[in-house]
């Protein structure tokens, strides 16, 4: 199956063919930092993250694009009621934005432009739409004509009359027509500005992305992403400016993501009813929080509830536990196993490699898993070729799960003798889990690294203190030290240790194999 993206520009889908054969050159509108982003705001970063990584997946190099918008109104207004400058606004939720983002596991796009190092080439583009006819100067302020681009409201499928009869003219500004939009705005006391033709002032909000998108990608580049309230005025502007000012369509595929709704209601801080990923930051995992908002296709609404986030941890726990099952069964874990020095990506994947040769007979256990895991690729790969369809694919995920998790308690644990086949296939499958759940973002490697072969540890510590002990061996002695008081039936004293750990955040499971832990958040 070809690799289908709906396309906002035409409403269906269409197959995709970039505009260079094997790259792939993506922008994504970014934050204006004046402010922590809310959990909406995360949505439109998340998906075009889950985009590039697929992308990637599937053999593209892929070029991402995400602007920082560091000069708007909002900036100057938050600098204003702050007495501070609008330098010290931006530094600050920049950082935040940064530091959030690589809490969601979003990966730092490969260019991220910020405005203001851009107001030359902004000034340049103008200049040459004025020179062209399609805007004009007034008073210090400079104006996109929309009656000169035909193609106007195509973008967001809006009739142009309509346009003009929902247009309005705010305070001060003298354009020749209310649809008109700002390219450049003249100089207004106490705030920023640069020197241009047209006396000083700074960029409007919508150039901004032209000039940076063109910059860095070309005339015509493959994805642009954003949320669907950016479709219009801005997108809808981009489309104008950059095809006015290059001649050519700017974009082939526009992607927008649907809302995130609240008791019903969209979300957002004009509304006021927002929450910020920052605070949510501190009930709940990033990874919980990345999983909420791929749980559904990126285009259709979600709604937004602490009992949903609940849901996705418990979810994503049955992920993670599938993993650890496969590895405590395995014997796989940092200082243990065959090969106790090496990490355990490389351990499981030399044990997966061992068995490449020989692969198992499909009606025994080992094939039936081997046969899990290729169902379980091919419907991941299904999904995500129709438009990023990260629900089916994190179904996929979850059928694999539970193909681990029969496999392991039904065929591997309680035997004194594991075949080479059946250790093979369990590796993996492990492996297939930890490669597709990092394509999307919600299982990377660095997950397997904090397993071990007593437990599943949800934060890794490494090794700690001064004495240079880790809290796994720690733990792991505690549990030797269970396991040699419950054979001698102290089990009073063996709960009260099962119990205290408990109170630590260390879950302990008895097995038919022994002991297994895992960490879990306090």
């Amino acid at each position: 199956m070809a690799l289908r993206i709906y396309n906002t520009l035409s409403r269906r889908k269409e197959d995709f063919v970039p505009v260079k054969q094997g790259k792939v050159g993506m922008y994504s509108c970014g934050p204006t930092v004046y402010d922590y982003f809310h959990i909406g705001n995360a949505r439109a970063f998340v998906v075009p993250d889950v985009i590039r990584r697929y992308l990637q997946y599937r053999g593209y190099e892929v070029t991402l694009v995400q602007n920082i918008t560091d000069i708007d109104d909002k900036i100057i207004r938050r600098a204003a009621e702050r007495g501070v400058t609008t330098n010290d606004v931006v530094s600050q939720y920049t950082q935040a934005f940064i530091d959030d983002r690589d809490a969601l596991g979003i990966k730092a796009p490969d260019i991220q432009p910020r405005a203001t190092d851009h107001v030359a080439g902004m000034i340049e583009m103008i200049s040459g739409l004025i020179d062209k006819g399609l805007a004009y100067e007034r008073n210090g302020d400079v104006y996109y004509d929309v009656s000169q681009f035909d193609e106007y409201g195509r973008l967001s499928n809006q009739n142009i009359d309509d346009l003009v009869a929902g247009a309005r003219v705010d305070v001060g500004e003298s354009k020749d027509d209310a649809l008109d939009f700002t390219l450049w705005k003249a100089a207004k006391p106490g705030e920023p500005s640069w020197q241009s033709p047209w006396g000083p002032g700074r960029p409007g909000w919508h150039i901004e992305c032209s000039v940076m998108s063109t910059k860095y990608l070309g005339a015509t580049f493959d994805i642009h992403t954003g949320g669907v309230d950016l479709v219009f005025p801005h997108h809808e502007n981009e489309v104008a400016q950059s095809h006015g000012a290059n001649g050519t369509p700017p974009v082939k595929y526009w992607a927008h993501n649907g809302f995130i709704n609240i008791d019903g209601q969209r979300m957002g801080k004009s509304l006021g009813n927002f929450r910020t990923v920052r605070d949510i930051l501190k009930q709940y995992p990033g990874k919980v929080v990345r999983y909420f908002l791929i749980s559904n296709h990126y285009r259709k609404p979600i709604n937004f509830s602490d009992e949903e986030l609940r849901m996705c941890a418990k979810a994503l726990g049955r992920l993670e536990d599938a993993v650890s099952n496969a590895l405590f069964a395995l014997g796989i874990g940092a200082g243990a196993g065959p090969d106790p020095e090496l990490a355990v990506w490389d351990q499981v994947r030399r044990l997966a490699a061992s068995g490449e040769a020989g692969r198992a007979d499909s009606e025994s256990a080992a094939g039936r898993l081997d046969a899990a895991i290729a169902a379980a690729r091919a419907q991941f790969e299904e999904s995500m070729d129709d438009d990023f369809n990260t629900a089916g694919a994190i179904a996929a995920l979850h059928e694999l799960a539970t193909a681990i998790n029969t496999f392991v308690n039904q065929d591997m644990q309680g035997q004194r003798e594991v075949a080479e086949a059946e250790r093979s296939a369990a590796a993996r499958a492990v492996l297939t889990m930890m490669e597709l759940g990092d394509v999307v973002g919600i299982i990377e490697p660095g997950f397997m690294e904090a397993q071990r072969a007593g437990g599943a540890r949800a934060e890794q510590d490494g090794e700690g203190g001064e004495s240079g002990i880790g809290t796994d061996r720690l733990i792991q002695l505690l549990l030797d030290v269970r396991a040699e008081v419950r054979a001698a039936k102290l089990y009073q004293v063996s709960d009260m240790i099962r119990d205290r750990l408990g109170e630590l955040g260390v879950v302990v499971e008895d097995t038919r194999d022994g002991a297994r832990w895992k960490l879990v958040g306090k």
